[in-house]
């Protein structure tokens, strides 16, 4: 059972970039919910409303909403990663 979160990334299997920031949530063992976007940048609505842009990886942590993959990996390993007496 991984650490408990309320992290939700907008992502696609076939995106690159989002497997790096899926695989630095397994690393840090966390939880978190999923969801997969279509394709076409116009058919992503939902990622348009949280985020203002239709790129993804799109990460939503509470009030915190990052919007590309080498601003989210250095904000989990931050805020997330292992602590002293872990």
């Amino acid at each position: 059972m991984g650490q408990a979160t309320d992290l939700v990334l907008y992502q696609a299997e076939w995106c690159p970039y989002c497997a790096r920031v899926r695989a630095k949530m397994t690393e840090l063992l966390l939880d978190y919910r999923n969801v997969n976007v279509p394709r076409p940048h116009g058919e992503r609505g939902e990622v348009h409303a949280v985020s203002g842009q239709s790129s993804i990886p799109v990460l939503v942590d509470g009030d915190v909403v990052l919007a590309d993959d080498d601003d989210i990996l250095p904000y989990l390993d931050q805020k997330y990663g292992l602590r002293s007496g872990v």
